[in-house]
């Protein structure tokens, strides 16, 4: 049976990918996927409004990232922490699923930011709200990762404020957290971040940062999208801080690593590509790296597709795909963004995805794309 898509004909799998799920997560490298949440497709929410979720399918998920062994970092980027999810409900999702967490044995780590903060706010104010955050997180049971903060990229005048707020926070964690830089790319507000705009400069007080309390800092994670610098910030990280790649496009050669170290994984295509990432790794861990980048090499050109300009949209290819995998009974993404990517992009997306053999049920990921086609008109 073959499906026309906007670039041409395409002839779906019929046979799905076996990828059973062990439980047991993989040893030698510690790996998180950044989730998504589902959208409650019927709530009558007016552009603007509080996002309106849809918990058990969101909750579900998660149990099925881990059931193949995956940590959760939960109420980040890919949760579309201000890109339609507010601070009230991402504290929920993270009391929710923190508590799912601990009834299925799984690994969680939760985004500490400032986004309960709505209009201009001094230091004294980024400060508070990243230590109410902290708190609650930390109260829910989940592992704090400290998000860069577009208050704070606002209200700071130079390294110094950085440097304060975050030797602040780090003296009242109360474990080990993780340390989160996020790019411009994913966020153009975070331009600049670390008090200036060369990175080599930023580098350097990031990296001060985590060499003054390397015993509160676990990892950091980068989504620079620029493997050679990681790289470099890996090398200079304090013995027993991790470095968690965010790189969504150089993961797999980052995550395998070289003679001098390798990356942990804190990812938000590992949304999609779950199972099969859990596999790969655990490929890896049998200390089969040919077998490791056979596996996730192939990955690639679907993760640069739904991460390519503008990067933040990303989300949208992530619902798609998890619509199209089974995991949510619609394409309804939180503010609407259903809407960000087009119909090709959309289209490519499924295709990169079924010939990975991402979808457990390929009739129905090819039912329900030409049902997406049709309401576009096509589908033919």
């Amino acid at each position: 049976m073959t499906i026309r898509l906007p670039h041409g004909p395409y002839e779906p799998r019929t046979t799905p990918r076996s990828f059973g799920p062990t439980g047991s997560p993989p040893v030698s490298r510690t790996v998180f996927a950044a989730a998504h949440v589902v959208a409650d497709p019927y709530a009558d929410v007016p552009p603007g409004s509080p996002a309106a979720v849809d918990w058990d399918a969101t909750l579900a998920f998660r149990r099925h990232l881990w059931a193949h062994g995956l940590g959760v970092a939960e109420a980040m980027d890919t949760a579309q922490r201000g890109m339609g999810l507010d601070w009230a409900a991402a504290a929920e999702l993270i009391r929710r699923s923190a508590a799912e967490a601990r009834a299925a044995g799984g690994r969680i780590a939760a985004g500490v930011g400032t986004d309960q903060l709505t209009g201009p706010a001094g230091r004294a104010a980024v400060r508070a709200a990243y230590e109410e955050q902290l708190a609650l997180v930390e109260d829910a049971g989940a592992q704090p990762v400290l998000m860069a903060s577009r208050a704070l990229a606002a209200a700071a005048t130079s390294a110094d404020d950085y440097l304060d707020v975050y030797t602040g926070l780090l003296r009242q964690a109360s474990g080990p957290v993780i340390l989160h830089w996020l790019g411009p790319v994913f966020d153009p507000a975070l331009d600049g971040y670390w008090g200036s705009a060369d990175l080599d400069t930023a580098t350097d007080t990031f990296l001060k940062v985590v060499a003054e309390h390397p015993d509160k800092v676990d990892g950091i994670k980068v989504s620079l999208l620029d493997a050679g610098r990681e790289v470099d910030l890996r090398r200079r990280l304090p013995e027993g801080v991790r470095c968690y790649t965010g790189d969504d496009f150089h993961y797999p050669e980052l995550i395998e690593g070289d003679a001098h170290g390798s990356s942990h994984a804190l990812l938000g295509v590992f949304d999609p590509l779950g199972p099969l990432a859990a596999q790969a790794v655990r490929v890896l861990d049998a200390g089969d790296k040919e077998g490791f980048r056979a596996l996730l090499d192939p990955t690639v050109a679907l993760s640069r597709h739904l991460f390519e300009a503008p990067t933040r949209f990303y989300k949208t290819g992530v619902v798609l795909l998890a619509w199209l995998a089974g995991h949510q009974d619609h394409f309804t993404v939180l503010g609407g963004l259903q809407s960000a990517r087009s119909l090709p992009h959309l289209a490519r997306a499924y295709e990169l995805a079924d010939r990975l053999g991402l979808f457990p049920d390929p009739a129905l990921a090819e039912h329900r794309m030409k049902a997406l086609l049709s309401v576009y008109g096509g589908g033919r």
